[in-house]
């Protein structure tokens, strides 16, 4: 899962970050408007964090923009401004929920999870062909044999699970698993590397599904 958090305080950027990371979430982050609007022209997120006060603007402001793109994006505001006229501009504006610094971290996290939880029909375990996938506890079963596979080679499963029979662009299978970090390599033989030990452990577990390549484009996760 995806997030973009847009603070332009470092440390608390830094923080939420960290957290975010740990729950395996991909992470990235802007630190004002600008760079928030050159990301939302790329990338799809299944979560944003967006502050109120940035330095080149209003983060409501944003957030307007936000929608006016068609933006499906969940959106949690987060602000040190916990006034009741912001939260509700917030809500009517799209966003969908509104905490208010300071906040515990364990509740963003909570409160970051149900958002994706929602967007994904509260799905959090899914299932295709005779593969299963507990998000709660990030494991992957084939025939309910756990599968026993790396971060990566989770994520990537997981991002075809959400996704059977459609086929995929390498390019946008790298930014939702590997986020900001794609823009600093040059080729994708880090995406062929992952993608063949995912379809090797998925052979050898007895999968009745693989991920297939389609010449010129990508990928397709189909049934055997």
């Amino acid at each position: 899962m995806k997030v973009l958090i847009i603070e332009d305080e470092p440390s608390m950027r830094e923080i939420l970050e960290r957290a975010l990371t740990k729950e395996r979430f991909v992470v990235e982050t802007a630190e004002d408007c600008s760079s928030a609007m050159r990301k939302f022209g790329v990338y799809d997120y299944d979560c944003i964090l967006l502050d109120i006060m940035l330095p080149d603007g209003n983060g409501l402001e944003l957030l307007q923009q936000i929608k006016k793109m068609g933006k499906k994006d969940r959106v949690l505001i987060i602000s040190a401004k916990d006034s009741i006229d912001d939260k509700v501009t917030g809500l009517n504006l799209g966003a969908d929920d509104y905490l208010a610094k300071p906040f515990h971290i364990e509740e963003l996290v909570a409160r970051v999870k149900s958002l994706i939880r929602r967007n994904n029909n509260s799905q959090t375990r899914l299932s295709f062909a005779n593969i299963d996938i507990d998000e709660s506890a990030f494991q992957a079963f084939v025939d309910d044999r756990p599968l026993d596979l790396s971060r990566k080679e989770y994520d990537i499963l997981l991002f075809f699970m959400y996704r059977p029979n459609r086929l995929i662009h390498k390019e946008a299978l790298a930014e939702n698993v590997w986020g900001d970090h794609i823009d600093q390599t040059d080729n994708f033989d880090f995406i062929y590397a992952q993608i063949k030990n995912v379809r090797k452990k998925l052979s050898e577990s007895g999968a009745s599904a693989e991920i297939k390549s389609v010449y010129g484009f990508g990928y397709k996760f189909v049934e055997t």
